[in-house]
């Protein structure tokens, strides 16, 4: 079936596409479509939505130009109308457009002031709607618009094709698409439509029950698995095969490979093909203030009760699965934002971890296209973003409240005393067995009374008896403190430990209640032995705060007023501030046990000598160094084990000051150069952020608008281009059509000014270019005739069309002039058209006389020509005709009505060689009986012939002539002839006999 008979096809019995494929374009697009189209056949079964950055003020030709370039019915989109395939729908200027149940949706584009992003809007919108059938391709363009909605399309299952950069007249929006990670092809637009065909028709993505295909070949999952943690160290085979299976299946479509043994062979020659796959699973797909009503909530209500008296103190939020870091970045606004809002200052970090080490390392920069605008509100994306090479940075105060690092969460041991945990859209990836898990190490991060953020289609699961709901729609949970501590059977790595049954319901909580009942064992025994055993002991920690307290501390630690102090030398009587502040230091710096003795203390009047004992705690690795202070008095005995060192109140304070006075100077020589280096800019440089930070606001909304501005019109103008090229081609095409037929023309506008003439025109009236734009009256009658002046006049007058022959230089002319026409009932200026007839008229008056000779000879020899039309068997007769049968010029005659003219006897003669000649073409000459119309009998010669075109007959004709006279005078030469062959034979009968009897006559010869 050829193009046209698809196309018309699908104009006559559309159907519901295999595919919709959302093609967006901006700046240099029309190309860049045009050869996709070119390319793609007309009976793909797909159907095809083009979004293009258009103004608003031209008319987008875009119609009338890829009709051209594709047999499939191409309409822009209106609203309801139902997407069939094998149809291109293009988006209208002033609008933007959405899908909804297969419909498109249009809504006007608003008028305020900002960026507007069509393409991520229909791209989104696709992916809600159509999920895994959902194709984005990105072409020709400035800007990042597409970024949003690829990831959307990525994440419903969608194939997506970007162009590449080389083919690209514009590479800003190809770049930006490839930089996400999520194109699965990069191509030239020619190149496209086979890989999508291909793509289309792979038996992966047309079967029905594609996720049995792959799970019924275990081994092969497993090499396949195996292959991802040999390179990337994770384990995908506890995360949900339905979709697991279902994106190596689409890696494979892309592919073009069939079967699952085969694939993995491929990964196994290809390395970058399993980074592939191994995106391609992950697939971070986030953005800022995703869900807006859920940070909303957290913004008004949740966010204030958590940092709420918590001035001075530190927070730790902890952002799991933070993909390229836009929602730690969020949190961290809305912090920064209520510090701000309530004049507070708070310590606020925010741990924010991925497995994914690019998504870290692009979190980190804090880089985002400039798309993300339309994620966030104007006046944060002012103050919290800076413009940088087309792209919004994140302000340092921000990314300096976040800490990314890889993590993986399943592995990994978690962060602890956490506040907040936000972990959205990665539980509903996992295994049952896995969410479990995760589930716990979040309930052992969290501090009491902690924040858990979830997504919107995950929830607490069997551990929801220790979080208290506070939102079920958006999934926000508070922890209940019900349990702090973790399940060690589950914190133990690997993927053997992870397959083993979760212990859950009352083996779970029983596990619980074994490690409170060995807490309460500890602190009993601690209990029972301070007052006997041990002296006041104070744990501390590497910054020298009180951690714990054991035993009464009254007389030698006092409480200040003021704000909460838990340094160990600032709550200790003066008189054990060096000695306590001397030793924790040496004890931290050599990690060995620092013994002071006989130190004087004051004490109720009294003076008492102290021993003091500092013991480092052994922990594991990476935990917080702490130290052992033990407070005792001094006894007359000696005392055993290591030597204490005697305490010299003088020499110790001695040296102690010495130490912070080389400390002090060297600080105080620092902080002087930096003042001085500070103070020489500080005052221009805060003048001059003032302004920019104006100049900023300002620019910023000024150069979106102008990049909009220039994009759409960057796409009329392509338009406008090709319009120009077929304007061109079209003028071409007339210039050379008037020039082949010799018709000499010129074009007036409405004042009578010459717009335009053929070289023809030329010629005959000697005008040349220099012509172009004078009047009629500045030509004059010495060069244009005044007839001819005078009918162009008249014309241009009464708006009706002027025809008339002219005799103008020695030749005769056929004249036209109509007015020019520029609507149905409006003209502007005149069309003038001569045509040379000098020969036409000779040859006329020659064929007229012709035609008179002719009709006298015929006249004269009363001959008459006839025709049989083979098609309609009408039949045409001369003048000639009509009068030897005395009929009327108009009697309605055919072959029937022909005969009956003939006698009875002939009609059947005549009959049959007619039927003859139209058979097989064979003539015949017939002297035939005839009677007129007016009675009167004559004698006629009928004569047919046929002419064959490679033997088939072509023309029947024939004449019919007069020959009664003839007869009758070849009746009369032949009664002669009977009259003297009967006289002949008289004369003969009458002679004597030749015969004689013996003698010859004498007379005789």
């Amino acid at each position: 079936m050829n193009a046209k008979g698809s196309a018309e096809k699908t104009k006559t019995s559309p159907s519901k596409p295999a595919y919709m494929v959302a093609i967006g374009a901006s700046a240099g697009g029309l190309e860049a479509i045009e050869s996709f189209f070119s390319a793609m056949p007309a009976d793909s079964g797909l159907a095809f939505i083009v979004i293009q950055h258009l103004s608003p003020d031209y008319k987008s030709l875009m119609v009338e130009l890829l009709s051209k370039r594709t047999p499939m019915k191409v309409q822009r989109a209106e609203n309801g109308t139902l997407v069939r395939a094998s149809c291109v729908y293009l988006i209208p200027p002033k609008h933007n457009l959405t899908i909804f149940h297969g419909k498109l949706v249009l809504t006007e584009q608003k008028s305020t002031h900002g960026l507007n992003l069509p393409i991520d809007i229909f791209f989104k919108s696709l992916a809600l709607d159509q999920g895994d059938r959902a194709v984005g391709i990105i072409l020709s363009g400035t800007g990042s618009d597409g970024v949003r909605g690829i990831r959307a399309i990525k994440e419903a299952g969608g194939m997506i094709m970007v162009q590449d950069d080389e083919s690209a007249r514009f590479d800003g929006m190809p770049r930006a698409a490839i930089s996400t990670g999520f194109a699965d092809c990069i191509l030239a637009p020619e190149d496209m439509p086979e890989k999508l065909l291909a793509y289309s028709k792979h038996p992966y993505i047309s079967m029905k029950d594609y996720p049995t295909q792959l799970l019924t070949d275990e081994d092969g999952l497993s090499r396949l698995f195996g292959l991802i943690r040999d390179k990337h160290k994770i384990d995908f085979s506890h995360y949900k095969m339905s979709t697991v299976t279902r994106r190596i299946e689409r890696r494979m479509s892309v592919n073009q490979i069939k079967a699952l043994r085969d694939y993995v062979r491929y990964l196994e020659r290809n390395t970058r093909e399993v980074s592939n796959l191994y995106r391609e699973l992950l697939i971070g797909v986030t953005n800022f203030f995703r869900d807006p009503e859920a940070y909303t909530l957290l913004e008004k209500k949740w966010l204030p009760e958590l940092l709420k008296n918590r001035s001075g103190q530190d927070v730790r939020f902890w952002v799991a699965g933070c993909s390229t870091g836009e929602e730690a970045y969020s949190l961290a606004i809305l912090c920064l934002e209520y510090m701000e809002r309530t004049d507070t200052r708070i310590n606020i970090k925010i741990f924010a971890t991925d497995v994914d080490n690019q998504a870290i390392l692009k979190a980190g920069n804090g880089i985002y296209p400039e798309s993300i605008a339309a994620d966030i509100p104007a006046e944060l994306r002012t103050r919290y973003f800076q413009s940088r090479d087309n792209n919004l940075q994140i302000t340092r105060s921000i990314r300096e409240m976040v800490v990314f690092a890889q993590h993986n969460l399943v592995k990994d041991p978690p962060f602890t005393n956490i506040d907040l945990v936000s972990c959205r859209n990665l539980l509903i990836y996992l295994q049952p067995v896995l969410q479990h898990k995760v589930l716990e190490l979040f309930n052992f991060a969290l501090n009491p009374h902690g924040i858990l953020f979830l997504g919107s289609s995950e929830t607490t699961g069997e551990l929801a008896p220790y979080f208290e709901p506070l939102n079920h729609k958006w999934k926000i949970y508070r922890s209940k403190g019900v349990s702090r501590s973790l399940d060690v059977h589950h914190m133990v790595p690997g993927v053997a430990k992870i397959n083993r049954p979760a212990d859950t319901g009352s083996s779970y909580q029983q596990n619980i209640r074994q490690v409170h009942q060995e807490e309460r064992v500890l602190n009993r025994f601690l209990n029972a032995v301070e007052g006997q055993y041990l002296p006041l002991t104070v744990i501390v920690n590497e910054q020298l705060e009180m951690l714990h307290i054991i035993g009464d501390s009254s007389s030698f630690f006092k409480l200040p007023s003021g704000k909460m102090e838990r340094r160990i030398t600032k709550l200790a009587v003066r008189d054990l501030e060096i000695p306590l502040a001397t030793g924790l230091q040496k004890l931290f710096q050599k990690q060995t046990e620092i013994k002071y003795s006989r130190i004087p203390i004051r004490q109720n009047g009294n003076e008492i000598l102290l021993r003091l004992r500092m013991l480092p705690i052994e922990g594991r690795k990476n935990q917080e160094l702490l130290a052992a202070v033990f407070f005792e008095t001094e006894k007359p005995a000696k005392t055993q084990g290591k030597k204490a060192v005697a305490y010299d109140v003088g020499k110790e304070s001695q040296q102690r000051i010495s130490d912070l006075e080389q400390e002090l100077q060297f600080t105080k020589e620092n902080l002087q150069a930096t003042i001085e280096e500070l103070e020489t800019s500080n005052e221009e440089l805060q003048a001059t952020n003032e302004e920019l930070l104006a100049s900023n606001e300002e620019l910023q909304s000024t150069n979106e608008e102008l990049q909009s501005v220039n994009e759409e019109l960057h796409t009329v103008n392509a338009e406008h281009q090709a319009k120009i090229m077929e304007l061109t081609e079209l003028n071409n095409d007339m210039e050379n059509l008037l020039a082949s037929t010799k018709i000499a023309t010129i074009y007036l506008d409405e004042n009578l000014e010459i717009r335009k003439f053929t070289p023809d025109f030329s010629d005959i009236f000697k005008l040349n270019n220099s012509d172009i734009g004078r009047t009629l009256d500045d030509i004059g009658d010495h060069i244009l005739p005044k007839e001819l002046l005078d009918a162009i006049d008249t014309v241009e007058s009464i708006s009706r069309p002027v025809e008339t022959d002219m005799f103008i230089k020695d030749k005769s002319y056929l004249v036209r002039i109509l007015p020019y026409e520029i609507g149905p009932t409006s003209y502007s200026g005149v069309i003038c058209t001569l045509i040379d007839i000098t020969q036409l008229k000779q040859v006329r008056k020659s064929l007229g006389r012709s035609e008179a000779w002719l009709e006298e000879v015929t006249a004269l020899a009363r001959v008459g020509g006839w025709e049989i039309d083979l098609e309609t068997m009408e039949t045409y007769w001369t003048d000639q005709v009509y009068k030897i049968h005395e009929l009327p010029l108009d009697f309605d005659h055919n072959v029937e009505k022909g005969i009956q003219f003939y006698s009875d006897e002939d009609q059947p003669v005549i009959e049959a060689a007619v039927a003859k000649l139209l058979k097989t073409g064979e003539g015949f000459s017939l002297d035939l009986d005839f009677m007129t119309a007016k009675k009167n009998k004559r004698r006629v010669q009928v004569i047919g012939k046929a002419d064959k075109v490679n033997d088939k007959i072509s023309r029947v004709y024939g004449t019919i002539q007069d020959i009664s006279e003839i007869a009758r005078v070849r009746q009369d030469l032949e009664d002669s002839r009977a009259e003297v062959d009967k006289l002949s034979q008289t004369i003969t009968k009458d002679k004597p006999s030749k015969k004689t009897s013996g003698k010859k006559p004498s007379n005789e010869k």
